[in-house]
């Protein structure tokens, strides 16, 4: 089974990681497409706060497991973190603002990690949640829950660092 410590690790790493680039990032820069077809850095940090509503799943109603904890875990690992498929994301996690303010932004997202750095040192990473299940996958336990932001950060800091390389080696003159 995938360690509840090397679970800690990665996810801790992995949103440091995302709160330090967005950070570093001006407002307008945030705000910048860097690219066609692209997100900003600000749209994909909206995009990662609304994903990370699950916490709110991950402190609702559970039921014990009746298999490995982390049996999809692998699978989710495979998908998300093979940088050549290209996906959509769900509806309900679109970041709807075109333009996201960074005072608010960063310390919403760090209020969800923390809310999710809670669950995964105080909470029983082995129960299934039941109120949420992504239909590809169907219902997650914690731990599941919680490997998927991770994996699903570590996805999302492999684009915002493609987003920030853009934003750095062009200027704002060949965007217009």
């Amino acid at each position: 089974m995938a360690s509840k410590e090397l679970l800690q690790a990665q996810f801790t790493d992995a949103t440091d990681e995302l709160l330090r680039m967005l950070q570093s990032l001006t407002q307008e820069e945030l705000n910048t497409v860097p690219f066609e077809g692209s997100w900003t850095a600000g749209q994909l940090g909206e995009h990662l706060l609304r994903a990370y509503g699950v916490t709110e799943v991950l402190k609702g109603a559970v039921e014990p497991t009746q298999r490995p904890p982390d049996q999809k875990v692998e699978e989710v690992k495979q998908l998300f973190l093979d940088f050549n498929i290209k996906m959509k994301s769900p509806q309900a996690v679109l970041p709807q603002a075109s333009t996201n303010d960074k005072n608010k932004l960063i310390p919403a997202l760090k209020i969800r990690v923390e809310e999710m750095a809670e669950v995964l040192e105080n909470y029983d990473l082995s129960m299934t949640c039941k109120e949420f299940a992504i239909p590809e996958y169907g219902p997650f336990t914690r731990l599941e829950w919680l490997w998927f932001n991770t994996i699903h950060t570590q996805r999302h800091i492999h684009q915002l660092k493609n987003i920030v390389k853009s934003l750095r080696v062009v200027t704002p003159e060949d965007r217009k």
